[in-house]
């Protein structure tokens, strides 16, 4: 497979950057949308980042962008920004088929509230990424839509199951990159991809309607740069009172000043609940983590409380993949991924005795996790424990595994917790695949894990 062409300039602005060119007049959101579609064409044949390219919409979204920064009056910084949506969320006009051939192609009368806010904000939507079949798994691949593969070889997989919005932000097909975290959705590509993702606070994005998956699933940000994260974040964020799920409460702002390492408690954990660490990818890891140290981190060896949690997340998850299905008509369950059909399965089997048992076991994780951020100022540990292994499989072969939880055991903990975990790029394997910091915050405490990780970019730059 040819090497990809870089992306044009137009295409490598960031946010901010677009935002002083359309103030100054020196660009036009319709040149820049033009640039990203034209980006996104060209990738998706190699890479299958897209399902979905909606040059209509998005060319008309542009002009009126346009019109609101000749008139001194955007609706926000990200005004004119071109924005990718998983296949996952609700997009009003739009089909939205959850990666699977069982799904209604009716196009959405309303928007689910994160892509109601990115709209507010004036965001300019170019298409919609690709999933595996109802996000079950952290690779992206589904009998609807193919196989998403990795941009730094195309042999490999992108990860998922947000992987279409990770290869649309590494290759530039886009700026801002809505993605979905169940179990390290957002995490697991944007690492093997090499790009930045966070799984906020759960509640602080809101969601709806509920996913079938329960209070596990996140909406987050992904993005090239740290920087462009935060913004989508910000304009993310918010009460929407669809979201039962969200609370009433509100979250701290997002501003947080530049974090020095200088000073700060950080447990690194560095062994995984289930699967083991690559020592390739674990040696990269140490020496990042070696340099924080040198700067004046007191970094200390973190172990995860609570358990067998690859049993307590399968619990949690298999259950929901056993909901998601009773909503599949069964004339239509033949084509379905059969690995989706074989947890759905075994969710089936759970007595509510157990479901019930695995909430009270979480909620003990939990709060054990909240006591270690109040004593830690942040927990670190690789991005996930493997870099990224052929495309098209669920776990790399001859491992010995059975499912992809085995080898994403610095993601999934995470999920249970409903903590912010942010992944930042720090390296490459000598087969140039990407490799992943992940920073781990107190419920809330999205700004200091932003801060954070926009100091470790410039450090790891």
């Amino acid at each position: 497979m040819d090497a990809l062409p870089p992306a044009p300039e137009l295409c490598q602005l960031d946010a901010a950057a677009l935002a002083t060119a359309y103030r100054r007049r020196d660009l036009s959101p319709v040149e820049v949308t033009k640039a990203a579609l034209a980006r996104a064409e060209a990738i998706n044949p190699a890479l299958n980042a897209f399902t979905f390219l909606d040059r209509d919409g998005a060319l008309a979204e542009a002009k009126a962008s346009e019109a609101r920064w000749r008139m001194g009056a955007p609706l926000s910084e990200v005004d004119g920004v071109p924005t990718t949506l998983k296949d996952i969320v609700w997009v009003q006009g739009w089909a939205v088929r959850y990666g699977s051939e069982t799904t209604d192609a009716t196009p959405w009368r309303e928007d689910a509230p994160a892509v109601r806010k990115l709209r507010e904000a004036g965001c300019v939507f170019i298409g919609q990424t690709t999933t595996p079949e109802f996000g079950w798994k952290a690779l992206t691949d589904s009998p609807a839509f193919g196989i998403t593969r990795n941009p730094h070889d195309p042999s490999k997989t992108s990860g998922g199951s947000s992987g279409g919005a990770a290869v649309a932000a590494a290759m530039q097909a886009g700026r801002l990159h809505l993605g979905s975290d169940g179990g390290g959705s957002i995490r697991v590509p944007a690492s093997f991809c090499g790009i930045f993702g966070i799984k906020p606070s759960f509640g602080r994005v809101p969601a709806y309607p509920a996913s079938a998956f329960g209070t596990v699933a996140h909406i987050g940000p992904m993005a090239a740069n740290v920087a462009d994260g935060l913004a989508m974040l910000k304009a993310m964020s918010g009460r929407d009172r669809r979201d039962w799920n969200q609370g009433a409460g509100q979250f701290p702002g997002l501003e947080a000043a530049p974090l020095s390492p200088k000073g700060l408690k950080i447990g690194y954990w560095r062994i995984p609940p289930s699967g083991a660490l690559d020592a390739e990818l674990g040696a990269i890891i140490d020496a990042r983590i070696a340099e924080l140290a040198g700067q004046g981190a007191e970094i200390s060896p973190f172990t995860l409380p609570g358990g067998d949690l690859l049993d307590l997340f399968h619990d949690h998850w298999f259950s929901g993949a056993a909901t998601r299905l009773a909503g599949v008509p069964e004339a239509k369950r033949a084509g379905i991924d059969p690995g989706f059909l074989e947890i759905a399965a075994q969710g089936a089997r759970m007595s509510a005795v157990q479901l019930v048992r695995a909430q009270v076991r979480r909620a003990d994780f939990g709060a054990a996790m909240d006591a270690a951020l109040a004593e830690y100022d942040f927990i670190l540990s690789p991005g996930t424990a493997i870099p990224a292994f052929e495309a098209g499989a669920e776990v790399p072969s001859g491992a010995g595994l059975t499912r992809w939880t085995e080898w994403a055991g610095f993601s999934y903990p995470v999920n249970l917790t409903q903590q912010p975990a942010a992944v930042v790029p720090c390296g490459k394997t000598k087969a140039g695949l990407p490799v992943a910091l992940q920073i781990i915050g107190g419920r809330g405490e999205d700004g200091k894990v932003m801060a954070l990780a926009a100091s470790l970019e410039a450090l790891f730059a």
